[in-house]
């Protein structure tokens, strides 16, 4: 008996731990002092109320017990959830990244949320996550290594950070580009982890919900809404903001989601900036019990749709193991809806770049993956049968 106590009081201090780590549901001190700048913006903000930031829609916090059975099953339950073999992978060609003509766009994938993106000569990356596990109960990077030598990265014109849940802000990988990006961008009072890495507080812009800033005579960088959360333990629930982005250059537009779930915000965003020549959106993370802040496959598509999107490029999966699908589920289903939406949907391995207009990946790799897997097992279990 006393045993089995104990096993269970293990199992859930692991997955308070686990889930905090892994920002799935965090819990609720002050980001910034009162008498600061920034702070006063925070309490200005209409999105802002009794200590906490708020989704437009309410979300009803889950109780303490359907949080352990969560917990539970996301210690030990799901089948598939993460790859049986290697997945493909490409270098990183720097050269797409590099490229300073004023009439292109093209993303290099670097797996979960993290994009190198070329705007129209423009050099922007989006939650830049370099390190293999993301905190230290988290999960790693079940696709490698990221594809790209940090230290040949070049000079970076602006790093944009959609929410502070380690797998979007990675402290490590802000330091790594503390000296050599132009500036930061990110949601209000994210600011103070950045300088807590190393950022100096010049090369740092917050922004709330609507608010548009111009980064370059022809760049404009707009804070979006999103339907989501922020905390990095348990004591920081919604004491920063959550973001989705918009990006506009001379030529192009662009829209990143960031974390959130499906809701009537994407229309309007459609409305105020579409339509986009690609969407950036999660697909990955779901569950029916944490559905209002990550969106089903089906839903990306049709945010996308909402959005007036042109290209569709699904992000946040095939690298974190953080729900209880399968690894594949969301693409499968995912590519199955825009299929018969008529969406065009950009499918690129981990490294891959899609250049806009020119190369848009369709393959269904990860369908080859599990097919080359399904033959490597037939395979043993003939050579078994036969020795």
């Amino acid at each position: 008996m006393l045993k089995k106590i104990i096993i269970m009081k293990t199992v859930m201090v692991l997955t308070v731990l686990t889930l905090s780590a892994v920002s799935i549901h965090a819990c609720s001190s002050a980001v910034y002092h009162r008498g600061d700048p920034q702070m006063k913006r925070v309490e200005d903000s209409p999105n802002y109320k009794e200590g906490k930031f708020r989704n437009y829609n309410k979300w009803e916090q889950p109780s303490f017990g359907e949080f352990l059975s969560t917990g539970w099953e996301f210690l030990f339950g799901g089948d598939k959830r993460t790859p049986e073999s290697i997945l493909p992978r490409k270098s990183v060609n720097l050269k797409h990244f590099t490229n300073s003509a004023s009439d292109q766009l093209n993303v290099t994938w670097l797996g979960h949320s993290s994009l190198m993106i070329n705007i129209d000569g423009y050099k922007i990356l989006t939650d830049p996550v370099f390190e293999k596990s993301v905190s230290f109960f988290g999960p790693s990077r079940y696709n490698g290594d990221v594809p790209v030598d940090t230290t040949q990265l070049p000079m970076v014109d602006i790093v944009i950070i959609s929410h502070n849940h380690y797998d979007h802000l990675n402290k490590t990988s802000i330091e790594i580009l503390a000296k050599h990006t132009g500036l930061f961008i990110v949601p209000l009072a994210v600011g103070t982890e950045l300088e807590d890495a190393g950022v100096p507080r010049k090369k740092i812009v917050e922004l709330d919900w609507w608010e548009e800033y111009n980064a370059d005579q022809d760049l404009l960088i707009v804070a979006t809404p999103a339907q989501h959360f922020s905390g990095r333990g348990l004591t920081d629930r919604d004491e920063t903001l959550w973001a989705s982005w918009v990006i506009k250059a001379t030529h192009h537009k662009i829209y990143f989601s960031g974390d959130t779930g499906y809701f009537d915000g994407f229309k309007k965003i459609g409305e105020r900036y579409g339509p986009f020549d690609m969407t950036f959106i999660e697909t990955g993370a779901y569950n029916e019990k944490w559905h209002h802040i990550h969106m089903f496959p089906e839903e990306t598509v049709q945010a996308h749709l909402d959005l007036g999107g042109s290209v569709l490029h699904p992000i946040h999966w095939a690298t974190f193991n953080l729900s209880l699908h399968t690894w594949y589920d969301p693409m499968d289903r995912l590519t199955k809806t825009a299929e018969e939406m008529n969406v065009t949907t950009a499918t690129p391995i981990v490294g891959e770049t899609t250049i806009f207009g020119e190369y848009i990946p369709t393959e269904k790799w990860w369908q080859t993956v599990l097919a080359e897997k399904k033959e490597q097992k037939l395979s043993q279990r003939h050579d078994d049968a036969t020795n």
